[in-house]
């Protein structure tokens, strides 16, 4: 798959990291099945990516069990299988532990860890069938680098549990030529972030946050590189390497 990609399906797309990679992918040629959990900003995602029969919309949270197989369905009816899968869908937030109840863990576990199993469950039947595929998951930087001024043990539960997927799956599904790797981004300016991507610059050895662009500029390489396979790419300004 050094080529164009054919068939795309992506969590998260209704903003940030998603959906410019929706952008990039339609821009190439591609076919391209998006999600979000809110309707409403995933129709003003799919207006603003231009519609057009290329283009299908499936709105659902990751968490539910019915969502993966309506993204499977859709990428099936409309363009005949799936070729990648991009498990962007995500949340985050900083908490002190001693802070941190059940129900913090909870909600980052259903969404993170929880979304990712279910979609990629739902959807490498596909990959399968297709012969081969990539699978990219999105993780952060900070399951192997924490910082202290961000406390989020709780978040990390999740990411760290995605990273370990990752690494577990691209051998198990080597033998049907399915890649399955993940990025690990650092401060990225989205808007889960929002405001305080710039004062944390300072942390990565390049001196600036990270731009979406960039995160989609490793997803698309991950997507194509046929001999990379289980690998968890840094993509955070040197931050993981020194200080």
């Amino acid at each position: 798959m050094n080529g164009a990609i054919d068939r795309v399906v992506i969590t998260g797309a209704s903003s940030g990291i998603g959906l410019d990679l929706a952008r990039r992918f339609l821009a190439e040629g591609s076919r391209v099945v998006v999600n979000a959990r809110d309707a409403d900003k995933l129709e003003r995602a799919r207006v603003e990516l231009g519609g057009g029969d290329r283009l299908v919309a499936v709105a659902g949270d990751v968490s539910d069990p019915d969502t993966g197989p309506r993204l499977a369905q859709a990428a099936k009816r409309h363009f005949g299988g799936a070729d990648v899968l991009v498990n962007n869908a995500g949340i985050f937030g900083a908490k002190p532990f001693l802070e941190s109840t059940a129900a913090d863990l909870d909600r980052f576990l259903a969404t993170n860890l929880r979304g990712t199993f279910l979609v990629t469950r739902a959807v490498a039947p596909l990959l399968v069938e297709a012969k081969g595929g990539a699978i990219v998951n999105v993780g952060t930087v900070l399951v192997e680098q924490p910082i202290g001024s961000i406390p989020c043990a709780a978040a990390m539960c999740s990411k760290g549990g995605v990273h370990a997927f990752t690494r577990s799956l691209a051998v198990e599904l080597a033998p049907h030529r399915v890649r399955v790797s993940c990025v690990a981004p650092g401060i990225v300016r989205t808007p889960l972030i929002g405001d305080a991507a710039d004062s944390l610059a300072k942390i990565h050895p390049l001196g600036r946050v990270g731009e979406v662009s960039e995160i989609s500029d490793a997803v698309l390489y991950l997507a194509r590189a046929a001999f990379v396979t289980g690998v968890v790419l840094d993509v955070d300004g040197g931050y993981a390497h020194g200080r």
